[in-house]
């Protein structure tokens, strides 16, 4: 069985290497390995050229494909076209490869019968983190495994594989998306397979390792990006609509009440606490497990980022989502762009 491994990279020189050594220290090495650089301005393409040139032996089938202006979905999209071989493996850049990841990640196909493989199997990701900043972050916004429904998973494509006729039926990664496009994909495996409720085989020991943002800042922006391609795509309607009643009606009226309640006031401020504590709950117990590197007065810093860190991220995914609502609006009669809502 021939294994195709596909990235999509875009100015990734810092972090690239560390890739390309999880990769060439697989377990069950892939057969080929297609990158696909969007245009890259920091020597990504170069980086990758000079490692192939000093370990030959080590990613022999590695190809290099550059596109400049190539969104996340065109790159994939273009490598998966250019791979050999009908079992795709996808992972992204920033990213460190458990060694079995691949193994473990195909193992589905392996074993399955005749006329039973898979179209699909999910991997997952796990953090990997350095100090109490990126700690608290794992612990806020990456699950662990006990958080998994494996019939409602939809994998990232930091650890996922399908068969190369499945993406074509799909219609490939949705081009006209820049972010979210890794859910729009998985609808469309998964509408291949209905009325089962998933299209995936569940393989969580494929592991990814994933490092969390660094800072507040890069941590806007990433979820901006991800509201609003939730609002291109018209993703989570009922999800947004809560955090803006959240913080628009009951935040408000808690503090109002604290504020200036004309009976028990502390019954604002308890509510408001009690809110908090409730929706940091999950992650303060992911800490736990994250953070057990971490000394006694770290975990408590870290326990202290995580309302803000869920603050600084609902902010951001109030500003992001209505932007992508505006783009959707602005394109509604371009028929590139599949207007099926898909959540």
């Amino acid at each position: 069985m021939r294994v195709s491994v596909v990235v999509t990279v875009y100015n990734e020189s810092r972090t690239i290497e560390r890739l390309l050594d999880s990769l060439a220290g697989q377990t069950r090495r892939p057969d080929e390995v297609v990158i696909c650089d969007g245009g890259s301005s920091d020597g990504t393409p170069e980086r990758i050229r000079a490692y192939v040139a000093r370990h030959p032996e080590r990613l022999p089938g590695l190809r290099l494909l550059v596109e400049p202006g190539a969104n996340i979905s065109r790159g994939r999209n273009l490598a998966i076209a250019a791979a050999q071989g009908p079992i795709i493996a996808v992972t992204d850049a920033g990213v460190r490869l458990a060694p079995d990841w691949l193994a473990r990640l195909i193992e589905p196909w392996c074993r399955a019968r005749p006329g039973e493989e898979p179209l699909a199997v999910a991997g997952f990701f796990l953090p990997d983190v350095e100090g109490v900043f990126q700690t608290a972050m794992a612990a806020t916004v990456l699950p662990l495994v006990d958080d998994i429904d494996p019939r409602r998973f939809l994998p990232s494509s930091r650890s996922v594989a399908f068969t190369k006729e499945a993406w074509a039926a799909a219609g490939g990664y949705p081009e006209w998306l820049d972010y979210c496009e890794d859910l729009v994909f998985d609808f469309a495996l998964n509408a291949q397979r209905a009325p089962a409720p998933t299209a995936f085989v569940w393989a969580p020991d494929a592991v990814a390792y994933f490092r969390p943002r660094e800072s507040l800042r890069a941590f806007w922006l990433q979820y901006y990006r991800y509201a609003r391609g939730d609002g291109k795509a018209d993703l989570w309607r009922k999800r947004h609509a809560i955090r803006y009643f959240t913080y628009g009606v009951a935040v408000p009226a808690l503090v109002g009440h604290g504020l200036w309640g004309m009976w028990a006031r502390w019954l604002g401020w308890a509510g408001l606490l009690a809110g908090v504590a409730v929706y940091c709950r999950r992650p303060w117990q992911r800490l736990a497990r994250v953070g057990a590197h971490l000394s006694r007065g770290q975990r408590l810093q870290a326990a202290l980022l995580v309302p803000l860190i869920r603050l600084v991220g609902d902010l951001a995914k109030m500003a992001g989502y209505p932007v992508g609502l505006w783009w959707r609006w602005r394109h509604r009669r371009d028929p590139s762009v599949h207007w099926r809502r898909f959540s």
